[in-house]
């Protein structure tokens, strides 16, 4: 049973398939090789002979021509002055095909009547040439009408049996055979080495991609040479490399996922004890933990809503495209800020141009502008400023949020895009931050075929542009707000 099961699965292989299909090729030409160098030859010396064989009845024809009558002693008298030794056998008849002449020595004809078709047809005034070969000799006939003045008196009939060019051109087709089947042996071994060294890399690859798929995402592949295959196993190598890094980034989200609910969930749990736990918890005291487990709700729905959030954009849901003007969007987000920036002592400055319009979702526009600018605004100084910048440049409407906040050290600038990454950890989360808002930004400038870079402001601060592409080249005038 595991021998069929063996056979079977060779049968199906890359290796079978194209072993088959080099034998095919192989056999095809070795074929070929075979015949047609003999089909060749063999054209060849049928032309030879048959116009060596028509010439010398033609010089017959001509010198036979000129009696009036043939006679058995004209006739004799012609061809003694011929030279016949490379001819099998001559006949010449006269018109009612009595044979006058004949070369044979073992049973000469002379006297009697022809019978040959083609010494008929002759007679019919038609020229009649063809030559057979049969793997033991060449056999070629002529036969052609003597004609004096526009009537056939007679015929000539040459035969040429020639045996010495059939043996060499025998002789080459066992030459070609015996070539064709070292070559043939040669070409299969070739074949075999090849298609195994062909198929070992291919089946080193999938073995390799059955590794990976069960988790082992640190295997490598060797690569050797240049050609698909090992670009092939290159881009295999790169793609492991990605799934490695994507796992990590998986796992380290899910850790710091889990651990951002943990401590709010904590938090609640502690308090609500505390409560459980006292029985003569003052009214004052009582407030006081029941609003901080208001805040830690709050902070546990804001944490929710950013990763549902991300989950949307990584798996592409809501991101409707449709025309959006990115203006009126700014313009809506920032007057939900005003009361959060007039908390935190900072001026919101804005240089909106119009007819700035992209195509995207009016929703994930404004996460955006919301994320960036609430950045802006909490992470700033007392009585610092936020500006917000938006126009067309050629082709792209870009959309600048600069502060004069504490600014990013250079160390954490690759890093503020990753999720739950924080640059200041303890003033973050006094802040309410999850290290989840420039992640929702840089996904969603990616759904709308955006880029995102960050840039330290002169005199302090941080420098956020935002390039989308423009959705017509509509301009307009340069508005200005405080």
């Amino acid at each position: 049973m595991n021998v069929l099961t063996g056979v079977r699965t060779f049968s199906h292989s890359v290796q079978f398939k194209f072993a088959i299909t080099f034998l095919v090729l192989i056999a095809g030409l070795m074929v070929m090789l075979n015949t047609y160098p003999t089909i060749v030859s063999r054209d060849l010396v049928f032309n030879t002979k048959q116009a060596s064989l028509q010439s010398q009845a033609s010089v017959m024809s001509s010198a036979l021509s000129a009696p009036d009558e043939l006679t058995s002693d004209t006739v004799l008298e012609v061809m003694e002055l011929l030279d016949l030794r490379s001819l099998t056998r001559v006949i010449v008849t006269d018109k009612s095909a009595r044979i006058l002449y004949d070369t044979a020595r073992l049973d000469p004809s002379v006297g009697r009547y022809a019978m040959f078709s083609e010494v008929r047809r002759a007679l019919k005034r038609e020229i009649v040439c063809y030559s057979v070969y049969d793997g033991i000799a060449f056999m070629t006939c002529e036969a052609m009408p003597i004609r004096n003045n526009g009537s056939t008196v007679g015929a000539v009939y040459l035969y040429e049996f020639d045996s010495a060019q059939a043996e060499l051109i025998s002789n080459i087709q066992k030459n070609l055979r015996n070539i064709t089947l070292i070559l043939s042996v040669a070409a299969i071994i070739l074949m075999f080495i090849f298609s195994r060294a062909l198929t070992a890399r291919i089946t080193a690859l999938a073995k390799a991609t059955r590794i990976v798929s069960e988790g082992d995402y640190d295997h490598q592949i060797e690569i050797s040479g240049n050609d698909e295959l090992s670009e092939l196993g290159r881009e295999f190598n790169s793609l492991t490399q990605r799934l490695k890094n994507t796992e990590e980034m998986r796992r380290r989200f899910v850790s710091d996922a889990s651990h951002e609910l943990k401590t709010p969930l904590a938090s609640i749990r502690l308090l609500s004890d505390s409560i459980l736990n006292s029985e003569n918890m003052d009214t004052e005291t009582m407030r006081d933990f029941v609003t901080d487990i208001g805040n830690e709700a709050e902070r546990l729905q804001r944490t929710t809503e950013k990763l549902l959030s991300l989950s949307k954009m990584d798996s592409g849901i809501g991101s409707v495209h449709e025309k959006v003007d990115m203006r009126r969007v700014a313009e809506k987000t920032l007057h939900l800020l005003v009361p959060l920036a007039k908390e935190y002592h900072v001026t919101i400055s804005t240089e909106l141009q119009r007819g700035c319009f992209i195509n995207g979702s009016e929703d994930l526009v404004y996460r955006i502008i919301f994320n960036l600018a609430e950045n802006a605004i909490k992470y700033n100084m007392p009585g610092g400023l936020v500006k917000i910048l938006l126009f067309s440049e050629s082709q792209h409407v870009v959309l600048v949020v600069e502060d004069t906040g504490i600014g990013i050290p250079d160390e954490d600038i690759p890093h503020i895009f990753s999720r739950f990454y924080r640059v200041d950890k303890a003033r973050s989360r006094d802040a309410g931050g999850s290290g989840l808002g420039l992640s929702i930004v840089y996904d969603a400038v990616r759904l709308h075929s955006g880029e995102i870079s960050v840039e330290k402001r002169e005199g302090g601060g941080s420098r956020f542009i935002v390039r989308f592409p423009a959705c017509s080249d509509i301009s307009g005038d340069r508005h200005s707000e405080s």
